[in-house]
Protein backbone atom coordinates (compact mmCIF):
# COMPACT_ATOMS: atom_id res chain seq x y z
CA UNK A 1 0.00 0.00 0.00
CA UNK A 2 1.09 3.45 -1.04
CA UNK A 3 0.01 5.96 1.67
CA UNK A 4 0.11 9.51 0.66
CA UNK A 5 0.68 9.01 -2.54
CA UNK A 6 -2.34 10.47 -5.20
CA UNK A 7 -3.84 8.49 -7.44
CA UNK A 8 -5.83 9.67 -10.25
CA UNK A 9 -9.55 9.16 -10.15
CA UNK A 10 -11.78 8.09 -13.18
CA UNK A 11 -14.20 10.46 -14.82
CA UNK A 12 -16.94 11.86 -12.95
CA UNK A 13 -20.28 11.41 -13.55
CA UNK A 14 -20.81 14.87 -15.36
CA UNK A 15 -18.03 13.78 -18.02
CA UNK A 16 -19.64 10.43 -19.07
CA UNK A 17 -21.85 10.48 -21.82
CA UNK A 18 -24.78 7.52 -22.70
CA UNK A 19 -23.32 6.12 -26.14
CA UNK A 20 -19.80 5.81 -25.05
CA UNK A 21 -17.91 2.71 -25.80
CA UNK A 22 -14.43 0.53 -24.65
CA UNK A 23 -13.23 -2.51 -26.72
CA UNK A 24 -10.44 -4.50 -24.33
CA UNK A 25 -8.80 -7.58 -25.53
CA UNK A 26 -7.55 -10.26 -22.61
CA UNK A 27 -5.98 -13.52 -23.32
CA UNK A 28 -6.43 -16.39 -20.88
CA UNK A 29 -3.20 -17.70 -20.11
CA UNK A 30 -1.66 -20.32 -17.65
CA UNK A 31 -0.23 -18.02 -15.21
CA UNK A 32 -4.12 -16.39 -14.85
CA UNK A 33 -5.91 -19.04 -14.37
CA UNK A 34 -3.22 -20.82 -11.86
CA UNK A 35 -3.16 -17.22 -10.27
CA UNK A 36 -6.71 -17.35 -9.86
CA UNK A 37 -7.30 -21.13 -8.68
CA UNK A 38 -4.34 -20.78 -6.29
CA UNK A 39 -5.70 -17.60 -4.46
CA UNK A 40 -9.39 -18.92 -4.22
CA UNK A 41 -8.17 -22.20 -3.45
CA UNK A 42 -10.64 -23.01 -6.19
CA UNK A 43 -9.74 -27.02 -7.15
CA UNK A 44 -12.88 -28.03 -9.53
CA UNK A 45 -11.91 -30.63 -12.25
CA UNK A 46 -13.42 -28.86 -15.12
CA UNK A 47 -11.00 -26.25 -14.44
CA UNK A 48 -8.04 -27.48 -14.37
CA UNK A 49 -8.08 -31.57 -15.27
CA UNK A 50 -8.15 -32.19 -19.02
CA UNK A 51 -8.60 -35.62 -18.37
CA UNK A 52 -12.04 -35.02 -16.47
CA UNK A 53 -12.69 -32.35 -18.80
CA UNK A 54 -12.59 -34.38 -21.71
CA UNK A 55 -15.57 -37.12 -20.16
CA UNK A 56 -17.82 -33.74 -20.02
CA UNK A 57 -19.85 -31.81 -22.91
CA UNK A 58 -17.80 -28.98 -22.46
CA UNK A 59 -14.54 -31.33 -24.09
CA UNK A 60 -11.50 -29.74 -22.56
CA UNK A 61 -10.97 -27.43 -19.19
CA UNK A 62 -13.12 -24.32 -18.98
CA UNK A 63 -12.51 -20.99 -17.45
CA UNK A 64 -14.22 -20.24 -13.98
CA UNK A 65 -17.27 -17.83 -14.80
CA UNK A 66 -16.16 -15.82 -11.35
CA UNK A 67 -13.00 -14.86 -13.26
CA UNK A 68 -14.34 -13.60 -16.34
CA UNK A 69 -16.64 -11.71 -13.81
CA UNK A 70 -13.17 -10.53 -12.43
CA UNK A 71 -12.15 -9.48 -15.69
CA UNK A 72 -15.11 -7.19 -16.09
CA UNK A 73 -15.60 -5.27 -13.11
CA UNK A 74 -11.46 -4.68 -13.49
CA UNK A 75 -12.20 -2.77 -16.57
CA UNK A 76 -14.57 -0.61 -15.00
CA UNK A 77 -12.17 0.18 -12.40
CA UNK A 78 -9.69 0.47 -14.59
CA UNK A 79 -11.21 2.32 -17.48
CA UNK A 80 -14.94 3.38 -17.73
CA UNK A 81 -15.02 5.19 -15.39
CA UNK A 82 -12.05 4.45 -14.04
CA UNK A 83 -10.47 4.27 -10.46
CA UNK A 84 -12.94 5.37 -7.52
CA UNK A 85 -16.00 3.65 -9.44
CA UNK A 86 -18.05 1.41 -6.95
CA UNK A 87 -20.29 -1.40 -9.00
CA UNK A 88 -23.76 -1.30 -7.26
CA UNK A 89 -25.66 -3.64 -9.17
CA UNK A 90 -24.30 -6.53 -11.57
CA UNK A 91 -26.45 -9.03 -13.54
CA UNK A 92 -24.29 -11.84 -15.90
CA UNK A 93 -25.32 -14.07 -18.30
CA UNK A 94 -22.60 -16.89 -19.39
CA UNK A 95 -23.66 -17.86 -23.07
CA UNK A 96 -21.22 -20.47 -23.94
CA UNK A 97 -17.74 -21.55 -22.34
CA UNK A 98 -14.47 -19.99 -22.45
CA UNK A 99 -11.53 -22.44 -22.83
CA UNK A 100 -7.79 -21.95 -21.70
CA UNK A 101 -6.28 -19.90 -24.09
CA UNK A 102 -9.06 -18.05 -25.56
CA UNK A 103 -8.49 -14.20 -26.76
CA UNK A 104 -11.77 -12.11 -25.32
CA UNK A 105 -13.31 -8.90 -27.08
CA UNK A 106 -14.91 -6.99 -24.39
CA UNK A 107 -17.40 -4.49 -25.43
CA UNK A 108 -18.47 -1.80 -22.51
CA UNK A 109 -20.90 0.89 -24.12
CA UNK A 110 -22.97 3.64 -21.73
CA UNK A 111 -26.68 3.21 -21.83
CA UNK A 112 -27.72 5.55 -19.48
CA UNK A 113 -26.23 8.46 -17.30
CA UNK A 114 -28.05 8.90 -13.97
CA UNK A 115 -26.95 12.43 -12.43
CA UNK A 116 -29.69 12.47 -9.85
CA UNK A 117 -28.50 8.73 -8.29
CA UNK A 118 -24.74 8.94 -9.39
CA UNK A 119 -25.32 6.18 -11.20
CA UNK A 120 -24.05 5.04 -14.58
CA UNK A 121 -25.33 2.08 -16.46
CA UNK A 122 -24.16 -0.53 -18.67
CA UNK A 123 -23.62 -3.19 -20.85
CA UNK A 124 -21.29 -5.81 -21.44
CA UNK A 125 -20.80 -8.42 -24.32
CA UNK A 126 -17.77 -10.73 -24.76
CA UNK A 127 -16.91 -12.88 -27.72
CA UNK A 128 -14.70 -15.11 -28.68
CA UNK A 129 -11.44 -15.18 -30.96
CA UNK A 130 -14.11 -16.80 -33.62
CA UNK A 131 -17.01 -13.98 -32.78
CA UNK A 132 -19.33 -16.22 -30.43
CA UNK A 133 -20.72 -14.24 -27.66
CA UNK A 134 -19.60 -16.02 -24.67
CA UNK A 135 -20.96 -13.73 -22.28
CA UNK A 136 -23.23 -10.86 -21.59
CA UNK A 137 -23.99 -8.09 -18.70
CA UNK A 138 -25.95 -5.03 -17.19
CA UNK A 139 -24.02 -2.73 -14.55
CA UNK A 140 -24.91 -0.54 -12.46
CA UNK A 141 -22.11 1.65 -11.81
CA UNK A 142 -21.76 4.47 -8.88
CA UNK A 143 -18.69 6.82 -10.93
CA UNK A 144 -15.78 8.57 -8.67
CA UNK A 145 -16.71 11.34 -6.37
CA UNK A 146 -15.09 14.80 -6.66
CA UNK A 147 -12.72 14.38 -3.43
CA UNK A 148 -13.91 17.36 -0.67
CA UNK A 149 -10.57 19.09 0.38
CA UNK A 150 -9.78 18.35 4.14
CA UNK A 151 -9.23 22.30 4.62
CA UNK A 152 -12.46 23.28 2.80
CA UNK A 153 -14.41 23.60 5.94
CA UNK A 154 -11.64 24.77 8.34
CA UNK A 155 -12.63 28.71 8.47
CA UNK A 156 -15.89 27.88 8.60
CA UNK A 157 -16.18 28.80 12.79
CA UNK A 158 -14.43 31.95 12.35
Amino acid sequence: MLIGKKRKLGRKIDEIQAGEKLEMQETIEDKDLLLYLGLTNDNNPLFIQHDYATLTPYKKPVVPQIMLMGMVTSAVSKYLPGPGSSIVESSFTFIKPVYHYSKLTFLFEITEVNRDKHIVHMIVRAENEEGIEVLKSTLQVCPPYAPKSITSNTMENF
